[in-house]
């Protein structure tokens, strides 16, 4: 596909979407690709990486490589992802412990608008749909209700958590880091990076990458094959994940790898329910627009 320099800041752009939903425990930057438009292609482009593509990156033929795997594209999202990551990362973690409801009220109204957008593509309701978008939604919600566990160190159980956690992230509703909170290993991990555990890190480096474009490929067949049966599990999936960006929560505190874990419990609204109600909103409203805007974007592209 041809793209002009400003189709590039778009594409930096819907990157920094992505990475500031994956700074928010819970929130996917699947579900960001999904809003924008951009899912389809990197999963395609993620499965383009494989042993035949590589080996024209080994032989120094770049520009055989660059086109083959569309590097341009996900060079673009990449650079957003990390600018976003690296600028946002400190404010929104502050505002999650100094406005934890108000922020939680804006992502779940975003969240809620895109498990409805990403409904709206199912062109046919029929019986199977319908048993797989609860079937989805049940299984995300049972993840969200898990408790953190305390599990080895072995280097096989770091490469699978790398796996499944990298297969959360490019999945629409659960965050990676957030399963990885669940494995038990997320302090693991992030003391290994803080700490340049360089043997930790290769493996766990080796399980994402095995885990991603193992499971780019399923997903793209899917969204290929069986594509409204997909999207049914996916809506369902974001549905489900309601349940952990729900803004009012009461806490109790567990001890997880030595570490102090917060358990969060759904609780009724309360204090200035109306200002979050109107977060929850503009999230909702704001998704609309950047779905609008994705479409028309993708039919002047066409």
């Amino acid at each position: 596909m041809a793209r002009s320099i400003k189709d590039y800041f778009v594409l930096v752009a819907k990157g920094m979407g992505m990475g500031a939903a994956d700074v928010v425990p819970g929130v996917s930057g699947g579900t960001i690709a999904f809003i924008v438009g951009i899912y389809d292609e990197l999963l395609n482009t993620i499965k383009s990486i494989n042993i035949k593509n590589l080996r024209l990156l080994l032989k120094g033929d770049l520009k055989a490589f660059f086109t083959a795997t569309n590097a341009y594209f996900l060079i673009a999202i990449l650079a957003g992802i990390a600018i976003s990551i690296l600028s946002l990362a400190k404010l929104i973690t502050y505002l999650l412990d100094a406005h934890p409801v108000l922020v939680w009220s804006f992502f779940f109204g975003l969240v809620l608008a895109s498990a409805w957008f990403v409904s709206k593509e199912i062109t046919r309701w029929n019986f199977s749909n319908i048993i797989l978008f609860i079937a989805g939604t049940i299984l995300a919600f049972y993840i969200t209700m898990a408790t953190p566990a305390e599990t080895s160190s072995h280097p096989l159980f770091i490469f699978v958590c790398g796996a499944v956690a990298i297969c959360a992230m490019i999945l629409p509703g659960i965050s990676g880091s957030f399963i990885l909170v669940l494995m038990g290993k997320y302090y693991y991990i992030m003391e290994a990076i803080k700490n340049i555990d360089i043997t930790t890190i290769l493996i766990f480096g080796a399980g994402a990458f095995v885990g991603i474009t193992s499971f780019s490929r399923i997903l793209s067949y899917a969204l290929s094959h069986i594509r409204n049966a997909t999207l049914a599990i996916l809506s369902g999936f974001m549905l489900g994940s309601l349940n952990k960006v729900w803004p009012w929560k009461a806490q109790e505190t567990i001890l997880s790898e030595g570490h102090k874990i917060r358990i969060e419990t759904n609780i009724l609204p309360e204090g200035d329910w109306y200002v979050a109600l109107l977060l929850m909103c503009t999230g909702f409203i704001l998704v609309y627009f950047i779905e609008k805007f994705g479409n028309q974007h993708s039919q002047k592209n066409a």
